[in-house]
């Protein structure tokens, strides 16, 4: 049923279905941050997403409107970037009554935030680490990510679903381990639970995913416990955020390169941005009473236009998807790898009538096309080949992806895994915010604050 939901959505187009919730979607936003919206705002939002043949005005338009704005009469709210975050701020502003604009240097999810492993999730290992680290940080960030997980999924039914994912155990101690934690997850998700988490036999494992391996090396498979977290289509719900913040009143421009940020006459306030329209070639100025900074890996770039000495604070992070026949998963089902051999997990999930397996998690360069590297690669079919019970083979890998998370940089941590993943808010220069960190799925309390 998962695997036929997201085959039916694959046929029609990211904008059309966007709008088809977006209803839903603007009324969400109330609910993430009611006390400080507008009502006569959002009730306003409501009545545009919902009006028949409702849809984002065209580029010309989007256009005139960003160089229409002036010193004198600037945009309240200026977002660098059209990801996740980016768009998620600017849906947020507009259902608040505020005057939007959005640019984007190239598409609309183009970076990472179509490069995930397209889950909505509290991340278990995330919790795993706030237990044994006595860390509040993490599990703040697990409890406000399972809160979000069932939001977006009733946000966009006919993009996010939920999706059963399956954890081998080989020995007692695992099944004890495993089914303690899982539980501890479906209590911290509390009434935002998708379905309670379960022990299965072995036969019934095997049942549900006919892949699974019943040994591994000198160990047999004791059963498995199956908990659930949400898939989604990454790049189709970005895309929808893009279309819906514009049915509401955003101005929203793709293929638009900030060059430059304006300053006041005192130098002391960023007012404005220059642009460079990529199609066309032209270049304009569009004022705003604050310039959001949400460009991802690629933050510590705008923030230099600002201040040319100011201190890099990205640490990027590669994170390596492949693409695997449909074979190596079952329809609705996922496999949690939950302890690779440097101590990692890794997804094997179906996807739009295929596998995807990964991801790894290593420094990288920031680049604006990042590439998998075969090490990567091999990294993640070694993982996965001592739990299925068919030969993974390198010629078995269709196509492979990397993504780059911009995580905030501590400089006393040895490696990114070891840095937390929530999202970090701070205005280090006047008249700029900066946004970066955080999940795909707690987008929407990013934006909000």
């Amino acid at each position: 049923m998962a695997a036929w939901r997201l085959r039916r959505a694959g046929t029609a187009l990211a904008a059309s279905s966007a709008l088809a919730a977006a209803a839903a979607a603007a009324s969400a936003w109330s609910s993430a941050s009611a006390s400080d919206s507008t009502p006569v705002a959002l009730g306003a939002a409501r009545q545009r997403v919902t009006q028949p043949g409702a849809a984002a005005p065209p580029r010309a338009a989007q256009l005139a409107a960003l160089a229409g704005s002036t010193a004198a009469e600037p945009l309240d709210v200026l977002v660098v970037g059209g990801g996740a975050t980016g768009c998620g701020v600017a849906l947020d502003a507009a259902t608040r009554g505020l005057r939007v604009g959005l640019v984007e240097r190239e598409d609309f999810s183009s970076g990472t935030s179509s490069r995930s492993t397209k889950l909505i999730h509290g991340g278990v290992r995330y919790l795993e680490k706030a237990v044994f680290n006595l860390d509040y940080g993490q599990l703040k960030l697990v409890f406000h990510a399972l809160k979000e997980r069932k939001q977006v999924i009733e946000n966009a039914p006919h993009l996010c679903h939920a999706l059963p994912c399956m954890t081998p155990c080989f020995n007692w101690f695992e099944v004890v381990y495993y089914w303690f934690g899982l539980k501890f997850y479906d209590i911290v998700a509390g009434r935002r639970l998708l379905h309670l988490s379960r022990y299965y036999s072995v036969e019934e494992s095997v049942e549900l995913f006919p892949t699974l391996a019943r040994n591994d090396g000198d160990r047999s498979l004791r059963g498995t416990v199956v908990y659930y977290d949400g898939q989604m289509n990454d790049s189709r719900l970005n895309v929808g955020l893009a279309c819906t913040s514009a049915v509401v009143g955003a101005a929203i421009l793709n293929y638009a390169e900030v060059i430059s940020l304006i300053k006041d006459e005192s130098g002391e306030r960023i007012i404005g941005a220059h642009i460079r329209d990529a199609l066309s070639g032209k270049e304009f100025d569009t004022f705003a009473k604050v310039v959001v900074n949400a460009s991802g890996a690629f933050c510590d770039n705008v923030r230099k236009m600002a201040n040319s000495d100011v201190v890099p604070m990205i640490c990027p992070s590669s994170g390596v998807h492949i693409v695997l026949p449909d074979y190596y998963s079952p329809e609705g089902m996922g496999l949690i790898v939950p302890k690779t051999k440097d101590g990692r997990v890794v997804f094997m999930l179906p996807w739009l009538g295929r596998t995807i397996a990964g991801t790894t998690d290593s420094s990288t360069a920031i680049t604006m096309l990042p590439e998998p590297h075969e090490d990567e690669i091999q990294f993640i079919l070694d993982a996965i080949c001592d739990y299925l019970n068919v030969q993974v083979r390198r010629s078995d890998v269709l196509s492979a992806w990397s993504g780059i998370r911009p995580l905030a940089m501590d400089p006393s941590a040895k490696n990114t895994e070891s840095i937390s993943r929530d999202h970090v808010v701070f205005e280090d220069y006047p008249g700029l915010i900066t946004i970066t960190g955080g999940k795909w799925t707690t987008y929407r309390r990013i934006s909000s604050e």
